[in-house]
């Protein structure tokens, strides 16, 4: 009876979009992916419910052959969503007491993995899925080329490639030419050298010659005989690694000493490893995100369009890899996604391939008189007559009374030293002025980036008559905040793990102390478009760089004197300001500060 009770209440509640369906397909494909996953691990921990629109049926019956076998799926309304998530972007998470969610595709897939395992510690292969120290889609997509490719872009052009194919030959999207060139580039991981001299020796024991020159490679599709060849010689080592993963064996090893050739062996002169899966010789939650967008563009491409796939044939022979992986054909069918048996590609031309070099990378900006550092910069800057001025603190003399506040609100109770507690103590005096003064009665307060909840448990505690909402994606720090919160039995705060694109509520202040790179930027954006204040202090760790959403200067006075890699490349965030602006000063002209 204990058992019972316990689960019932770590019970959680999985919120997915459902906007439409077609024969084995749930869209969005975000939603899809969620399905997948919880098929392959076999997780039956969580509550589901499709959350359609007004216009969607909810009929549920409708829904029974295209998802989970054996899951008991309820239909809701946007409106029926608890308050938390009603401000987020799905796929979402909630825990009963409704106050923490987790929110977004990676967020949400690395949680599932999680409990499944903690569910059954048996299926230890589970947690093999978040990939070397456990990374796998941990960085937010404005960092990550991964996570932005396998969480935004590949969903949203599989999407728009079903929504406009026709019947006259398609456009192959950007992104599908993206990943394939990500799947042709050399591979790299924690043991590199030792797995690319074992990879030397076998192809001097094959009698295997030199690989391939890049030129050489793009002018050859293997055919599968061709496949089958390689498995016995140099793509042998690549798949003894990474399937002695996949059943949980040791990987292959040499137990005598290397041959002295192989071990004096240059490392240019080393075979560079292939992918086997996506994001290199492992299976991860990358494959697993990635599975059911392509599947559903090869059956386009297939059934209409089948001379296109000799554009992509690391892509195809991806595709037909990960269906040995154990239990992926197993989940796929549950989900309804029968696995097409793409035919043999045959040898073709360069002419006939596209030219993946042309494909869109990140833009490279360059500047040959650059000379670096502040005090080049800020002369540069003060020749063009653009002077630093600093405004007197508005209170020097305030502060927060540490002593008279419960313990669990001090910084001291954040698992810091107490040189840096008292640090941050000082920081905290500044923001936490700004803010209790700007703040009224009803406002709602975000937090984002907020760690440990440093700045928010001092907001939530000192403005009761507030909502304050914390935005962190690293769970740890997030659920040490939740922790100190209900020492304190705060009921007015609210717990969000997601990257705060996700979030979408609305809000009157905006606060962010010390947000990494670009963090700051993004916050300050997300403060406008809500036509929030915000209180903001930059971070000096790492430097700002430009991102799918921003380039650098933002500031057109700037961009006429500074170049992006003076500005940013030796100039980091400076620590010692604090920005705040109210309403009334933001306008369409912010950029031009």
């Amino acid at each position: 009876m204990k058992a019972i009770k316990k689960s019932l209440t770590e019970e959680e509640y999985l919120y997915l979009d459902f906007s439409h369906q077609t024969k084995g397909c749930i869209f969005p494909l975000h939603t899809s992916v969620t399905l997948f996953l919880l098929s392959y691990c076999d997780c039956k921990i969580f509550k589901i419910c499709l959350v359609v629109t007004k216009e969607v049926s909810t009929d549920s019956s409708l829904l029974r052959d295209d998802l989970i076998q054996d899951v008991e799926i309820q239909i809701i309304s946007r409106q029926e969503l608890p308050p938390i998530v009603q401000n987020c972007c799905l796929p979402a998470v909630v825990e009963r007491s409704d106050n923490f969610c987790r929110a977004g595709l990676a967020v949400v897939l690395r949680h599932i993995i999680q409990k499944s395992y903690e569910a059954d510690p048996l299926k230890k292969e589970l947690l093999e899925l978040l990939g070397f120290k456990k990374t796998c889609l941990k960085a937010c997509a404005e960092v990550s080329q991964w996570t932005r490719l396998c969480e935004l872009t590949i969903p949203l052009a599989i999407e728009n490639f079903l929504r406009e194919s026709s019947d006259q030959p398609p456009t192959i999207p950007v992104e599908i030419l993206q990943l394939e060139k990500k799947l042709s580039e050399p591979v790299r991981v924690h043991n590199d050298d030792k797995l690319r001299r074992q990879k030397l020796k076998q192809q001097k024991a094959d009698g295997v010659g030199p690989p391939l020159t890049k030129g050489k490679a793009k002018s050859k599709v293997h055919t599968q005989e061709t496949s089958e060849e390689l498995d016995s010689s140099s793509e042998s080592l690549e798949l003894k690694v990474a399937f002695s993963k996949l059943t949980v064996q040791e990987e292959p090893a040499t137990t005598n000493r290397e041959p002295s050739h192989i071990r004096k062996a240059k490392a240019s002169d080393l075979p560079p490893l292939e992918h086997v899966f996506a994001e290199g010789l492992y299976f991860t939650l990358a494959d697993i995100v990635l599975l059911p967008c392509i599947h559903h563009f090869l059956v386009i491409i297939c059934k209409k369009f089948s001379e296109k796939l000799v554009e992509f044939p690391l892509l195809a022979s991806w595709y037909q890899r990960i269906q040995e992986v154990p239990r992926v054909k197993t989940a796929a069918s549950k989900c309804g996604i029968q696995f097409l048996h793409l035919p043999k590609l045959l040898t073709v031309s360069t002419e006939q391939r596209p030219n993946l070099s042309e494909v869109p990378g990140v833009e490279e900006h360059s500047d040959p008189l650059f000379i670096g550092g502040p005090r080049p910069t800020m002369a540069k800057l003060m020749e063009k007559g653009i002077e630093v001025m600093f405004s007197p603190h508005p209170c020097p003399t305030w502060t927060v009374d540490w002593n008279v506040l419960p313990a669990a609100v001090s910084p001291k109770e954040g698992k810091m030293s107490s040189d840096r507690a008292l640090r941050k103590q000082q920081q905290l005096n500044n923001l936490v002025y700004v803010v209790t003064n700007q703040a009224k009665p009803g406002d709602r307060i975000v937090d984002f980036c907020s760690g440990g909840g440093h700045v928010g448990i001092v907001l939530a505690h000192m403005l009761p008559s507030c909502q304050v909402t914390l935005i962190e994606n690293k769970e740890l720090s997030l659920i040490r905040a939740k922790k100190r919160s209900d020492e304190l039995g705060l009921s007015n705060i609210w717990f969000i793990q997601a990257n705060m694109e996700y979030f979408t509520g609305m809000f009157n202040i905006g606060v962010a102390l010390h947000a990494c790179g670009v963090a700051t930027d993004m916050v300050i954006e997300h403060c406008i478009k809500t036509r929030a204040s915000f209180v903001t202090c930059p971070c000096c760790y790492g430097f700002i760089q430009n991102t799918s959403k921003f380039n650098f200067p933002k500031s057109e006075q700037f961009k006429k004197t500074l170049s992006y890699k003076v500005t940013l490349k030796r100039c980091h965030p400076n620590t010692l300001f604090i920005l705040y602006i109210f309403p009334s000063h933001i306008s369409s002209g912010v950029n031009n500060l």
